[in-house]
């Protein structure tokens, strides 16, 4: 079969030809009636499946046209028409009044199929004859209806009421014609019987002349019409049509009804889900917005006058941008720019943080959510979003920004600040050439008030300094704490000069000042370093170094001072070299570049071997590097404690690989005495090699532990608790007497090497070697002589008593593997190799 489809909506029209097609018809497709009738024009086709709008020529009119025979098919082409409202009666009728074969709903089509069947089948269809029952006892009268009326109706004839009543009960009926005089059953009580049967039964009455109350009961029993005798054709035409149409008006008008009805319920229904949508959107705390394509507000919910105080009805209608509080262009141009993305459909969403005004001159911030809404054809017809106070968060935002860029004692800027700070005047003066300065400042001695009173007296302090030198800075410099006890000042636009009268006003101030908390009075200086930044440095990290340095200069010139970087000061190229350093043994650390050598110690009767003493070399670029070199540069940089643990470390694993070394001495720097960590470490590497504690010595110089006398009795306390022995190197070359050896609890003294190794020559040394012995032995401690380079020296130092020795004349320093191989490098005229 071939059908010609005719639907406008593209979608609609290829599905229906889809299920026609897999239904094994042909389908012809027609956007508009302009494309259906040139096809009609030359083309034969088996139905016509058609939509009302269809183009200029309806679908009313399509079939008027079909049916006039002008066109190439047949004029009795079945045509099916989809509408929206076919379910109402008028839709039918007036589809029959064009000829409409058969109407159906849009909703129906998924049954295209089987409608089209039914049409082809002649099922149901609108534009058959109707069926009309003439009930007249009178045979010329009935024949004269039937030729009257068969052009256009079925007529069944019944001569008396008995005979219509039982034509009626077994066939149905669209029009009865029903004369009101007949013999026997008279026409009322047939009417009686009909309408009990079928109360909306459509019956004509037809009366004689003088008979019209009989006419009037008729009707009144339920007659839809009447017609006096004799009629004309026309009459009878005439009233016939206005009674098949009269069951359509009824019930169009039962359907109307009931539509308004259903419109009003459904209003209702609308207004009070209405209500109900508008009570929910004035609940919430969101402010609810439209805007047009022009940004003009067109609805707001009572969010918006709780949070801005401005009402409703007075906000409608105003551009968006008249309630933002930054009135600027450029924020303005976004916020168009935004609605015209949204409206172009280039962004299906676009969030934005703006401050709106109150009605009471404040304002808040906001966030906004803006999206794009679509009428139901898709198409973008404005804009639509909601607003969050976002007040709270922005505060949060703004202290967590406060957090991140100031100090939390002190209050003023950290270090993070400085960094970025710094970086930014460095490029400045790259760029424009123009000099700034940089203030470095440590507090001296500060270290001590918190050993002493604790942190919180530190931090009152500390605070305090912080107020002096903000009341100094002005508003275009930058004052930060860069940690602990140290600040720093960019100075813009300044000389050096000038940066050299600020930094001795502020020495001077912090001098000068006394700081009482409670009962206690704290005096405090201060160590200042300056830098020129010039632009000519590769990085701004360069400036801070040089500050950092020059800091550490004034200190090493007795604190209390400023001190200007240059590259020509020899203060702080001592110092340059000291942090360089710093950093390769850092590198040397992470490379594991350490290496140990070890020196045996004899006792000098039995000259056999007692121990080995542990010395520390740098391996850098190949070469290696006597400790007298770098230790110096570390002790100024204060980073001893890194190079102390790994000696530590790395001698321990030693011992645990090579059993050669049975015992091992091992030297600590002054700053591992005030490492209270240090003991907990060497525990735990004793255990991790498993190393008996009385196979390791710690020593440290007589000097060292003089500067830290109590912190270096307690290390030693605790060292010897654990099992380590403890030696004190270098006796003799301090300034405390004799009775320092008391206050040590040491197993062993080293005499200097500078006594030891003129004692042959100079009388006055070997009365000091012999008096350090004797000391020590009356102490009930080991002595041990260092520098022993000749026979005759290790012969002297045997007939004195000292209990060992060490020197170039036994052995030099080895490595683990000369060590092993120790029959080749032990002096085997001295050494007794066991």
């Amino acid at each position: 079969m071939i059908i010609l489809l005719i639907l406008q909506n593209k979608s609609v029209r290829e599905r229906t030809s889809g299920k026609l097609k897999t239904a094994g018809h042909e389908v012809i497709l027609a956007a508009d009636s302009v494309e259906a009738v040139n096809f009609l024009r030359s083309h034969q086709a088996d139905l016509v499946l058609t939509e009302v709008e269809i183009g200029d020529v309806d679908g009313w009119r399509l079939s008027r046209l079909i049916r006039s025979g002008i066109l190439a098919s047949s004029k009795d082409l079945p045509i099916l028409l989809v509408t929206e409202n076919h379910c109402e009666r008028i839709a039918e009728t007036t589809a029959r009044m064009f000829d409409i074969n058969k109407v159906i709903s849009y909703q129906e089509l998924d049954l295209v199929v089987d409608v089209v069947g039914q049409v082809v089948a002649d099922q149901g269809n609108f534009n058959k004859p109707l069926d009309i029952l003439v009930i007249e006892d009178t045979e010329d009268t009935a024949n004269l209806v039937q030729r009257m009326l068969k052009h256009k109706f079925n007529i069944d004839i019944a001569y008396d009421g008995v005979s219509g009543i039982k034509a009626f009960r077994e066939k149905s009926y669209d029009i009865v014609l029903l004369d009101i005089m007949m013999p026997g059953m008279s026409g009322d009580e047939v009417l009686d019987v009909i309408i009990e049967l079928n109360p909306k039964q459509v019956v004509i009455a037809m009366t004689a002349h003088g008979t019209i109350d009989l006419a009037e009961l008729m009707l009144v029993k339920g007659a839809a019409d009447y017609i006096q005798k004799p009629f004309k054709a026309e009459q009878l035409r005439k009233v016939c049509d206005i009674a098949a149409k009269r069951e359509d008006f009824i019930v169009s008008n039962e359907q109307f009804a009931a539509k308004t009805l259903e419109l009003k319920n459904e209003q209702q229904k609308y207004y009070s889900l209405s209500k109900t949508h508008y009570r929910i959107l004035d609940s919430l705390s969101s402010i609810v917005i439209e805007v047009t394509a022009k940004g003009r507000i067109l609805f707001l919910n009572n969010a918006w006058y709780k949070c801005t105080g401005f009402m409703v009805s007075e906000s409608i209608g105003k551009l968006f941008t008249d309630f933002i509080q930054d009135s600027s262009f450029l924020l303005k141009h976004n916020i168009e720019e935004s609605f015209s993305q949204l409206l172009c459909g280039k962004r299906q969403h676009d969030q934005i943080e703006v401050k709106l005004i109150k009605n009471d001159g404040g304002y808040f911030w906001c966030e906004i959510n803006l999206n794009p809404y679509f009428d139901e054809s898709g198409k973008i017809v404005g804009i639509s979003g909601t607003i969050d106070d976002i007040s709270v968060r922005k505060k949060a935002e703004q202290r967590l920004k406060h957090v991140a860029l100031h100090d939390t004692l002190t209050g003023i800027h950290n270090r993070y600040y400085f960094d970025n700070e710094l970086k930014n005047v460095a490029s400045i003066a790259t760029r424009t050439g123009i000099f700034h300065s940089l203030i470095y400042l440590d507090l001296d001695h500060f270290k001590i008030i918190n050993d002493s009173q604790g942190h919180h007296q530190g931090d009152l302090v500390l605070k305090e300094i912080a107020r002096l030198l903000s009341e100094r800075t002005r508003a275009s410099d930058t004052l930060c704490r860069i940690g602990g006890d140290e600040f720093a000042i960019l100075l813009t636009n300044t000389s050096v000069e000038d940066a050299e009268k600020v930094a001795l006003e502020i020495c001077q101030t912090i001098a000068d000042s006394s700081f009482k908390f409670a009962d206690q009075v704290y005096k405090v200086s201060c160590s200042v370093g300056i830098s020129v930044i010039d632009g000519k440095a590769i990085s701004s990290e360069i400036y801070l170094q040089q500050a950092d340095i020059a800091m550490f200069a004034a200190k090493e010139q007795g604190r209390n001072r400023v001190h200007l970087f240059t590259e020509d000061d020899n203060v702080t190229d001592e110092l340059k070299q000291s942090f360089e350093w710093a950093q390769k043994l850092q590198k040397a650390l992470l490379e594991d570049n350490i290496l140990l050598y070890f020196q045996p110690i004899i006792d000098v009767k039995t000259r056999e071997i007692e121990y080995y003493e542990a010395l520390v070399r740098l391996q850098v670029d190949g070469k290696v590097i006597l400790p007298g070199e770098f230790i110096p540069s570390l002790e100024k940089a204060e980073d001893m404690t890194l190079l102390d643990r790994h000696v530590i470390g790395k001698a321990l694993n030693l011992m645990k690989s090579y059993p050669v070394l049975t015992k091992v001495a091992i030297n600590l720097s002054a700053q591992a005495f005030g490492d209270d960590r240090l003991l907990a470490y060497i525990e735990e590497k004793l255990n991790q090699y498993s190393i008996e504690p009385s196979r390791v010595i710690f020593e440290l110089t007589e000097s060292a532990s003089l500067s830290n006398l109590t912190g270096t009795q307690r290390m030693v306390n605790r060292l010897n608790e654990l099992g380590c022995g403890f030696s004190i190197d270098d006796f003799g070359t301090g300034f405390s007497t004799f009775s320092y050896l008391k206050q040590i609890p040491a197993e062993s003294v080293k005499i200097d090497g500078s006594f030891v190794k003129d004692m042959l020559k100079d009388p006055t040394d070997a009365a000091l070697v012999k008096a350090i012995h004797e000391t020590a032995q009356a102490l009930n401690k080991k002595t041990v002589a260092e520098f022993v380079e000749n026979e005759q020296t290790l012969i002297k130092l045997s007939e004195l008593g000292v209990h060992y020795a060490q020197g170039y004349h036994i052995s030099k320093p080895m490595d683990i593997k000369g060590l092993e191989d120790s029959r080749t490098q032990l002096n085997p005229a001295v050494v007794k190799v066991c």
